[in-house]
């Protein structure tokens, strides 16, 4: 979409409208097509190259807001689909489905969009493939966010939902054992469930699942994935972190609960800590608002 203005002449100045450029696209690699979108121009400001959770998951449950197009009136936002998902579909045979192969496509998406220097902020487990990313290519990464994350060691998360919603995590196992434990269907009604316990408005909730549409559920994906992960400690790594770090959580996140971030921060060297008080998993559809302003003021340097 081209940058828009509209103006009229008038008694009164009226100032121009505008909407921010949205394009799409496709960064080509040996083993996977990577197919992104972009909110906003190349400027003076940091670009931001948002990873979204799962993993399994397009970037499709991200998109229920327009708070990406709007940080992109002010800077380059670039979304993605890894791969497998999405419109990420084109995966040679036999390609890997690892973290190594994630950050490798990542770092391919970098390259062709010709960005030197980026933000790169990680929402859920995207954030464990934004300290990845990071450990792996510093140089690349001018400021990091991890948002609603976990921490450097899957095993060390501190996840409440079985004990918070007993009720929703019962129907999922009925659910499970009448479509068949292990089946796509059952995975697919899983995920539903999930979304049921990861907010702190109901009102939201309502609002998010009436809406969201096919989020690009691929359950293959998300199991090879976990379990080439599943021994994975990145928290050697963090310490050497040299870059602005910003560490966000929903107050009231039972996916990922607050000593999870708490923990991140005081492990990445000077991390700041943002905890949003009206918000579980999603701060950036539950308080989108204020997660813009933090997310700007952090970018900005303030």
């Amino acid at each position: 979409m081209n940058l828009l203005i509209a103006s009229a002449l008038l008694l009164f100045a009226v100032p121009p409208q505008q909407t921010v450029p949205h394009a799409t696209g496709v960064a080509h690699t040996e083993q996977v097509d990577i197919a992104y979108e972009t909110f906003g121009t190349k400027g003076s400001t940091l670009p931001l190259i948002a990873i979204n959770g799962g993993p399994g998951l397009s970037h499709a449950y991200m998109m229920q807001n327009d708070v990406w197009e709007r940080i992109g009136k002010d800077r380059f936002v670039v979304l993605y689909d890894q791969r497998g998902t999405g419109k990420s579909k084109r995966v040679q045979t036999g390609a890997p489905q690892t973290m190594d192969a994630d950050v490798a496509d990542l770092d391919a998406l970098r390259q062709q969009l010709g960005l030197d220097k980026v933000a790169v902020l990680g929402d859920s487990f995207g954030g464990l493939v934004a300290m990845a990313y990071t450990a792996a290519h510093p140089d690349h990464v001018a400021k990091l966010i991890l948002s609603d994350s976990p921490g450097p060691k899957l095993q060390d998360l501190v996840h409440l939902l079985p004990q918070v919603f007993p009720d929703i995590e019962e129907q999922t196992k009925k659910e499970s054992e009448k479509l068949g434990e292990n089946t796509d269907a059952a995975a697919k009604a899983g995920l539903l469930n999930h979304f049921r316990m990861i907010f702190y408005s109901p009102e939201k909730r309502d609002a998010y699942m009436d809406h969201m549409g096919d989020l690009g559920f691929e359950p293959a994906i998300a199991q090879a994935i976990s379990a080439s992960i599943d021994k994975m400690d990145l928290a050697p790594k963090l310490p050497g972190f040299k870059m602005p770090t910003l560490v966000i959580n929903g107050r009231y996140d039972m996916n990922v609960a607050p000593l999870t971030a708490w923990q991140l921060a005081h492990t990445i060297p000077g991390a700041k800590i943002v905890f949003f008080e009206k918000s579980s998993h999603f701060p950036w559809y539950e308080e989108a608002d204020k997660y813009m302003q933090v997310l700007e003021d952090f970018l900005n340097g303030k």
